[in-house]
């Protein structure tokens, strides 16, 4: 008997806000919800962008405004926190789009007088400054220069970038500032957020779940696709040499792929289970999924955390993409448009006519546990995910287009609903979180997937949805933001339609699809199973069965029966309150993340090994070496 995995917490952050709670689904549908959640996402949105604060346990203080209830607080600062959100130009903290610096040019610069001044980046000087240089502090990254004598001066060629919006993170939020960030880069800043958030969201404190199974029986899978390409990772170990400055301890190893995991597992969790870390470009999040799932049906695991953190908005990352053809660039939005003037929160349009995709940066993190650690835990059920699959294209032309991968993905994932959901729930009540990227390619190809699968299923009008119009493409954690909007259609009933869409485009294959702007308002038990769809550069394919709680909840009933689900019902609702108390004081701005950093530090000396077990301190059960032979019929 398979157990079944089942989502008892999620959370993370991206360009709509805070995952857990629902917030950033939220954000999606903010004018069609009730006025309290409506309240309730403005608010937490405020607090995490450091424009308000909470004061005397009682109110809301906005620069010169104090006392300010939650709707005073909304009413002020309401149209501030939406512009903040969601795809819009890009900050200057991220970089300045309008001096793009793409090389740097070497000038004779001849002794005007006794000596010549120039302004430049503070970030552009080299390390060790000629004897002949005196350098004074303008303001914020200028300085000026006074150099005595002619010298040859390298400067930096710069020209507005061709591409100037994103999905970023809201504008306010630092996620170094919550934690001691130690130079982190900033993809594992987001990390630590993240999975805290999650982990939060259970209600439950890990020591408690830590403590129902043997420590070898818990996993992280996580990762990113590219690794950490800013400053304090990768980025900075690549260019410093060039630029004059040093490399530091840190750049190499925060640079890796599987940062993420690892800084899950040292510094949030101390966990000595298993852990691994898939990329598969922007399928990643789903290949972790992936091992996660079958883990838990094998009953290999029985409690997996699962994310990934991308931070790919950085000059050298965008150009790169630009230069590919993938990116959406200002003036062809214009020429799309017939404008003069890009319209910067309209750039990502899936399934219309379209010119790119637009980046985001995101960090998204489940806690999933087999079905029997969920009754045992009584823990809150937001979902199950009943299988993911992988495949890829097989022989290709250029490495970057898509093939045939996708079309076993998502058929599998079709096929294994309607086998244990019935043909009629697959027909009529699911939908497809489409990987939707805004790429022409991409609206021919995928829709062609989509609409295939639905013929062979006889599928008439499949509802799909794609997440990207709103959060930009965070690469390999792309996944994780259609798998948490997915989640919040099973708490308000709507499935956000692609907004930023007036048409779908004449090249689309919609015969047997529903793609709208439109919100899709299906009820909150309207939709039982939402197939996530993934495809990937270099032929990396996956596509998920997301299901709803309802229908997990149904499905345990099944296997533990009706009285074994009612006994949980008081410890789901404790867990529920705790939850509800971290999304309050979160929304307070009173919360921070959890960061551990040389907490209960052990060495070899500390565990008790046998022949039979390894009984490590701290955790309530030991790890079993009663291993069986694999190859009995061999031996």
């Amino acid at each position: 008997m398979s157990n079944l995995p089942v989502i008892i917490g999620f959370g993370g952050i991206n360009a709509s806000g805070r995952t857990s709670s629902h917030h950033g689904y939220r954000r999606l549908v903010l004018d069609h919800l009730d006025t309290q959640s409506r309240l309730d996402t403005l608010t937490d949105l405020a607090t995490l962008t450091n424009k308000a604060t909470f004061y005397n346990g009682l109110y809301y203080l906005a620069g010169e405004a104090k006392g300010l209830t939650q709707a005073q607080l909304t009413e002020q600062l309401g149209d501030q926190v939406k512009d903040a959100t969601l795809i819009r130009p890009i900050r200057t903290e991220a970089y300045d789009v309008e001096k793009l610096v793409l090389n740097k040019v070497a000038q004779i610069v001849p002794a005007s007088g006794d000596c010549t001044c120039i302004r430049m980046r503070k970030r552009h000087l080299p390390n060790q400054l000629p004897d002949n240089w005196q350098v004074s502090q303008i303001d914020g990254d200028t300085v000026e220069v006074t150099i005595s004598g002619a010298f040859t001066a390298i400067l930096p060629d710069t020209k507005r970038a061709p591409v100037s919006a994103a999905g970023q993170l809201p504008d306010g939020f630092d996620p170094s500032s919550l934690y001691q960030s130690r130079n982190h880069p900033r993809n594992l800043q987001m990390t630590v957020f993240g999975a805290s958030d999650a982990l939060s969201s259970t209600g439950i404190a890990w020591q408690i779940m830590q403590d129902h199974v043997a420590p070898d029986r818990i996993a992280v899978y996580a990762s990113n696709s590219i690794g950490q390409l800013d400053e304090a990772g990768f980025g900075g170990l690549l260019k410093n040499p060039s630029t004059g400055k040093r490399i530091t301890s840190k750049q190499m190893p925060l640079g890796y792929g599987q940062m993420p995991a690892d800084f899950v597992n040292a510094y949030l969790l101390g966990s000595v289970g298993a852990v691994g870390s898939a990329l598969g470009a922007c399928a990643t999040f789903l290949y972790n999924l992936r091992n996660a799932v079958e883990d838990i049906k094998s009953g290999r695991r029985d409690l997996v955390i699962v994310g990934g953190s991308d931070a790919p908005i950085t000059p050298e990352v965008m150009e790169g993409f630009r230069t590919m053809g993938a990116l959406a660039e200002d003036h062809e939005l214009c020429a799309l448009d017939g404008s003069n003037e890009a319209d910067l929160r309209r750039t990502s349009r899936p399934f219309s006519t379209n010119c790119g995709f637009t980046m985001g940066e995101a960090s998204q993190w489940i806690v999933l546990t087999s079905d029997t650690l969920a009754l045992a835990l009584g823990a809150q059920i937001h979902g199950a995910v009943a299988g993911v699959f992988v495949n890829a294209d097989g022989h290709k032309k250029s490495i970057s287009a898509p093939g045939i991968g996708n079309y076993v993905t998502l058929a599998k994932a079709a096929a294994l609903t309607e086998s244990i959901l019935g043909a009629e729930s697959l027909r009529h009540r699911s939908c497809v979180q489409a990987h939707g990227t805004s790429t022409p390619q991409n609206r021919i190809t995928e829709s062609h997937v989509i609409n295939e699968t639905a013929k062979a299923f006889g599928i008439k009008d499949w509802k799909v949805a794609a997440v990207k119009a709103y959060l930009g493409h965070s690469q390999g954690t792309a996944g994780g933001d259609q798998l948490a909007v997915s989640l919040g259609l099973w708490r308000y009933g709507i499935l956000p339609g692609i907004a930023t869409i007036d048409h779908v485009a004449s090249d689309v294959h919609d015969s047997h699809l529903a793609i709208q702007a439109a919100h899709h308002e299906v009820g909150a038990e309207g939709i039982d199973t939402v197939l996530l769809n993934s495809k990937g550069f270099g032929g990396n394919n996956a596509s998920a069965v997301l299901m709803g709680p309802h229908v997990a909840n149904r499905l345990m009933i099944k296997k533990h029966g009706l009285k074994a689900m009612e006994n949980m019902r008081s410890a789901q609702e404790k867990h529920t309150q705790a939850a509800n108390d971290y999304d309050l004081q979160s929304m307070r701005g009173l919360s921070n993340p959890t960061y551990k950093f040389g907490h209960n530090v052990l060495t070899g000396e500390d565990l008790l090994i046998n022949r039979h077990q390894i009984v490590i301190p701290g955790y309530a059960k030991a790890i079993d070496l009663s291993v069986s032979n694999p190859f009995e019929d061999m031996c």
